[in-house]
């Protein structure tokens, strides 16, 4: 009896011993994971940082977003003649532009050139220059009878600067001392302002073709 308890006391060592040496030699016995001749695939965070490869995802370009100021182009169109013209090029331009803004501008305009006699010392004074002008045959023209240019002999209102200026000549050879000048109006201007999608040239005539319009690069909203 005693030596057979002895001999399973024995064989249950022999396979504690077993077991303690195959547990306790995990890289001995683990698998491959790959076939064999196949090099083994690592997560580049598992390499040195010097023996690290190129990775193609650093080289690639990142993609143009309209939200990048570097990679916009911004343009002032304009003048448009009515706010019509204004919203049809905003229109035209809607797919061409990450963001536009209307503008009004007041500017003065030239609406044409006044040639006259300066103002006399009175009516009655006005009134003998205007005869003088008829006794040297220049006619067309009238004496002023109120507002802020009375006294003065108007020769006339032309809207070609060429006109005027022949008019003011042919009366000072006549011995008057004719004058000229410029009269101007405030008129509204139309702007639009954008920034157009990526960094190339807008070819904006393609989309906008009223004449008078043109283009300028402007600082970006």
């Amino acid at each position: 009896m005693f030596l057979r308890l002895l001999f399973v006391l024995l064989m249950a060592l022999n396979l504690v011993v077993g077991v303690w040496l195959w547990l306790g030699q995990p890289y001995a016995h683990r698998l491959s994971p790959t076939d064999p001749g196949v090099p083994e695939l690592r997560l580049l965070s598992e390499l040195p940082g010097e023996a690290a490869p190129y990775s193609a995802a650093s080289a690639t370009t990142p993609p143009v977003t309209p939200s990048d100021p570097a990679k916009q182009r911004c343009l002032t169109l304009g003048p448009f003649a009515t706010p019509q013209d204004l919203r049809n090029a905003r229109h035209a331009l809607a797919g061409q532009a990450v963001r536009m803004r209307s503008r009004q501008e007041q500017t003065h305009q030239t609406t044409g050139w006044w040639v006259y006699l300066p103002a006399a010392a009175s009516r009655a004074k006005a009134l003998e220059q205007a005869q003088r002008l008829d006794r040297k045959q220049i006619g067309d023209y009238f004496v002023v009878a109120t507002g802020d240019q009375l006294n003065t002999i108007s020769l006339g209102l032309f809207r070609d600067s060429a006109n005027a200026r022949k008019r003011r000549d042919d009366v000072i050879a006549a011995g008057f001392p004719a004058q000229i000048s410029e009269r101007t109006e405030n008129v509204p201007e139309y702007w639009l302002d954008l920034v157009a999608v990526g960094t190339e040239r807008l070819d904006w005539r393609q989309y906008i073709h009223e004449a008078g319009v043109g283009a300028r690069s402007s600082r970006c909203f």
